[in-house]
């Protein structure tokens, strides 16, 4: 077993279930703070959808299941610890989440029970993806190495077949694309690049957008990236990985415009310049995630 503990695991050493709980506390903050200082968010707590707001609290939960499945706490070695890592994740981004918002005076006593909850709630899924990106990235030089003997000697017994499937490597993007999304769509900046882009613009981000994703995994050695074997063809990783990463990306940047309300009323050309404006830092997520995952 690793040094790092798991959430909710019993172990002998309180200190390793207080060191869990603080990485996670601190991932939540690390990766949350954008969005608990963003006053779009403050307001949209107010008038979101509730149904649509719902929805997106339901897709999270089986989002952080598969990802505390991949990068819990410590390794799980099944899918109840994983939804145990997901259930304290969630639980700690809603505190933080409200602690923070408290602590800036954005939840007053004069506020109603569904406006609380409708802030809260909407800080709560990127703060909890947060908590669970706090193991992979504040645990310290020692848990670390622990953690990459085990899946060196045997952690393919537990997540191999999660890992490197293809599937899988969409939904590290996917995660990667909606949290990042998260940041940035409530903001009115978004509405008012895609109302400036004319068609040119808009095409060149699209390549703009697919060359950068490329480049951030397969091109830049950065620790995470594929190594493609020197017989494989250039336009290989392209098909098989960058574009259909690109159009994952697009279709959870649609999501999120349509979860904030972004695209009501709206017609059909300015709501894809508004997606394609989106996908910018959508696909530069969904790149990252899979270097940091």
């Amino acid at each position: 077993m690793g040094t790092a503990a798991k959430f909710g695991q019993r172990t002998d050493d309180p200190r390793q279930f207080i060191v869990g709980l603080a990485r996670g506390a601190a991932g939540a903050l690390l990766f949350g703070v954008p969005m608990l200082m963003t006053m779009e968010l403050w307001q949209m707590g107010f008038y979101i959808d509730r149904s649509r707001l719902l929805l997106l609290l339901l897709v999270n939960i089986p989002l952080l299941i598969l990802l505390a499945r991949r990068i819990g706490f410590e390794k799980t070695t099944g899918w109840l610890q994983a939804l145990r890592d997901a259930v304290t994740a969630y639980a700690l981004a809603i505190f933080i989440s409200a602690a923070v918002l408290l602590l800036f005076a954005d939840l007053r006593p004069e506020l109603s029970l569904s406006a609380v909850v409708g802030k809260v709630a909407i800080q709560a899924v990127p703060a909890s993806i947060g908590a669970l990106l706090g193991r992979a990235q504040l645990q310290g030089g020692g848990d670390s190495g622990s953690d990459d003997e085990e899946e060196d000697e045997g952690g393919e017994a537990d997540s191999g077949t999660l890992s490197s499937s293809y599937s899988h490597e969409l939904f590290l993007m996917a995660v990667g694309a909606l949290f990042l999304n998260l940041n940035v769509a409530p903001t009115e900046e978004i509405i008012l690049i895609a109302y400036k882009m004319s068609g040119f613009h808009a095409l060149a981000c699209v390549v703009v957008s697919i060359l950068i994703m490329h480049g951030f995994v397969y091109a830049v050695a950065f620790k995470g990236s594929h190594e493609l074997p020197p017989d494989t063809p250039w336009w290989h990783a392209l098909i098989r990985f960058t574009l259909p990463g690109y159009v994952v990306a697009m279709v959870i940047s649609l999501y999120v415009l349509w979860t904030f309300g972004r695209l009501d009323d709206t017609a059909m050309m300015q709501v894809l310049m508004a997606t394609i404006v989106l996908s910018f830092p959508g696909a530069i997520g969904a790149a990252a995630a899979r270097l940091i995952l």
